[in-house]
């Protein structure tokens, strides 16, 4: 373990081992940090700040301020960072309200400069936040997806794995799994087909996905009519269950299709 003389560090907050504390970091009493975290410069963990093993935490990062949200009143909750993940400069991450009791971000996720994730958003692994994207509350958002640079996503709204989403898009409706997302309003552009081959997608799952997404979103405006389409007239697979499953749950809409 490697504390700096400088760093401010309660001493009722819980350490693991091989913790490596800078000059001027700030560790309040209610923090739990994993074995071989790295906590940089200037960083600050706030009451509630749960952060995993090997996680680099870079200067100017605040984990565990209190929610902005005027109902928030005072209740026990925590901002949770998963193992092996970063958070880079200036990013935010606050606590959760009693909605859900926490924020959490998943294991091996990046995060870069000046990411805001605001109270009960809830990441998971994976997934890759580029500079300057801003989550309202409580939005979730699954396994893999990538959001590029300057993405601002609306409160409650819910991305599906392995998703893409462009840079600058306003997020207002909820994403479907397996796709790229672009334009204003936010519309289908494709499957994302480079990042499923990166993580091993058969060509044979990938074609499937794209024949789903090409009746729901190119075929048909109406998004009920096609899920009843797709249900009858495709075969089942995991696939296409992760995708209806998704639409199913998604009350209030998803985005736009190229028909549209």
């Amino acid at each position: 373990m490697s504390i700096s003389t400088l760093a401010s560090v309660h001493p009722d907050a819980r350490l693991g081992k091989g913790v490596t504390i800078e000059p001027f970091a700030t560790i309040y009493a209610d923090v739990e940090i994993g074995d071989g975290t790295w906590i940089g410069p200037n960083a600050v963990l706030m009451d509630g700040a749960r952060i995993g093993n090997n996680c680099r935490i870079f200067p100017g990062a605040v984990i565990g301020a209190i929610p902005q949200d005027l109902k928030f009143a005072g209740e026990h909750t925590t901002a949770e960072v998963g193992d092996g993940t970063t958070v880079r400069e200036c990013v935010t991450i606050n606590r959760g309200t009693a909605d859900r009791v926490k924020t959490a971000v998943g294991r091996n996720c990046l995060l870069m400069a000046y990411v805001h994730l605001a109270h009960d958003c809830i990441v998971g692994d994976h997934v890759v936040i580029a500079n300057s994207v801003n989550l309202a509350g409580h939005v979730t958002i699954d396994d893999w997806a990538i959001l590029e640079g300057n993405v601002a996503v609306q409160q409650f709204i819910h991305i599906g794995a392995h998703s893409f989403i462009a840079g600058a898009s306003l997020v207002r409706k909820n994403v479907p799994p397996f796709v790229k997302a672009a334009r204003e309003p936010l519309s289908y552009v494709g499957v994302n087909v480079v990042g499923l081959r990166r993580r091993g997608f058969t060509d044979e799952q990938i074609t499937r996905i794209e024949d789903i997404y090409r009746e729901i979103f190119v075929r048909n405006t109406n998004v009920e009519r096609a899920v009843q389409s797709v249900m009858q007239g495709m075969p089942r697979s995991h696939e296409r269950g992760i995708i209806i499953d998704f639409i199913n749950n998604s009350p209030k809409g998803i985005m736009r299709g190229l028909a549209e």
